[in-house]
């Protein structure tokens, strides 16, 4: 591996790749991504500083220009790093500096450094997706140039203290322990690539934010068994056990295939107030999320525009690659 940056403690390991994430307070983070399947371990530390062995103490004077950070230690063969990086962005918010629920100070200033070329690519690409859902992004995204791990008393700190603070929900754990669909699997195409193979209408919705007719859209009365892809990267989203009648007008479902795979945006836009969704990869615009659904099976009505989806049916998804997601019809 060709190495970037410097980590005092860690040793190279065969088969295994590291990330550096800084996310606010590390002892959240670090049980995050060990709630990750195929993270091998995180290890809490202090990274991109400009002391040699930094306590606590130290960097919480905030002029030591170090963020408390965690070694990612992951098993490429069971997670790839989009997966890592796009569950470490679901649980911060992009746009503050030096700042992260309640913790202030530089030292919870959010950042990925990543510490070889391979590593670097794969960042970049994520980082792009992400600046597409925000108006300002103020993430640090640099190599790796120090880190050291933090006192004995921080490592699994929540493990130890279950009722410890983190700004980190428990939704948000549980959330991660249960990814299914693989982020690198599918990528989103060139701009010009998007628009050449899409409809007017599928652009629309999905590059604009539009809205189709109700009732305009075959999606809408197809019951088939298969799932629904988004239309720009085919990435899993939606599956037909899950679709019912809304009445609405549009496609609906009370639940995805993985939550994991589905961002939630405000939106505020024509006067109202409500839960925009897009996908992951792809940051493709497929409707809204509304809660209190008296037609949904559990209240949650995922109400998607059909242009934003392909369908795939059941008996297709094998040669298609979708076999892994064969299970969710037994």
């Amino acid at each position: 591996m060709n190495k970037i940056g410097s980590d005092s403690n860690y040793q190279v390991k065969e088969g295994v790749q590291v990330i550096y994430l800084a996310g606010g307070c590390f002892w959240g983070l670090e049980k995050l991504v060990q709630s990750i399947p195929g993270v091998l371990d995180g290890t809490s530390g202090y990274a991109n500083g400009n002391l040699t062995k930094p306590t606590y103490q130290q960097v919480c004077n905030g002029d030591t220009e170090f963020r408390e950070t965690v070694r990612v230690e992951y098993d490429p063969k069971i997670v790839s790093l989009e997966t890592i990086l796009y569950a470490y962005f679901s649980v911060i918010d992009p746009t503050i500096e030096n700042r992260q629920g309640n913790d202030r100070g530089s030292q919870y200033q959010t950042g990925v450094y990543y510490s070889d070329e391979e590593s670097k690519v794969i960042v970049e690409r994520v980082v792009a997706i992400e600046k597409e859902r925000v108006s300002h992004f103020v993430v640090e995204v640099k190599p790796l140039e120090n880190f050291y791990e933090a006192e004995e008393y921080h490592q699994n700190y929540l493990d130890k203290n279950p009722t410890g603070y983190c700004h980190i929900s428990k939704f948000e754990f549980d959330k991660v322990k249960n990814i299914v669909v693989d982020a690198s699997k599918y990528k989103k195409p060139e701009k010009d690539e998007i628009s050449k193979n899409l409809s007017d209408i599928e652009y629309n919705v999905t590059q604009k934010a539009a809205t189709e007719k109700p009732y305009s859209h075959e999606y809408d009365e197809l019951f088939e068994e298969g799932i629904y892809v988004d239309i720009v990267t085919g990435e899993p989203l939606f599956s037909s056990k899950d679709k019912y009648d809304s009445g609405c007008g549009w496609p609906a479902f009370d639940k995805t295939i993985d939550e994991n795979t589905i961002v939630e945006k405000k939106d505020n836009s024509f006067g109202m107030i409500r839960t925009e969704v897009v996908s992951r990869v792809g940051n493709s615009h497929l409707g809204h999320k509304f809660e209190n659904d008296p037609v949904s099976p559990n209240g949650i009505r995922y109400c998607i525009n059909g242009s934003s989806l392909r369908f795939i049916p059941k008996v297709n998804m094998e040669k298609e690659g979708y076999g892994y997601l064969l299970g969710i019809f037994s």
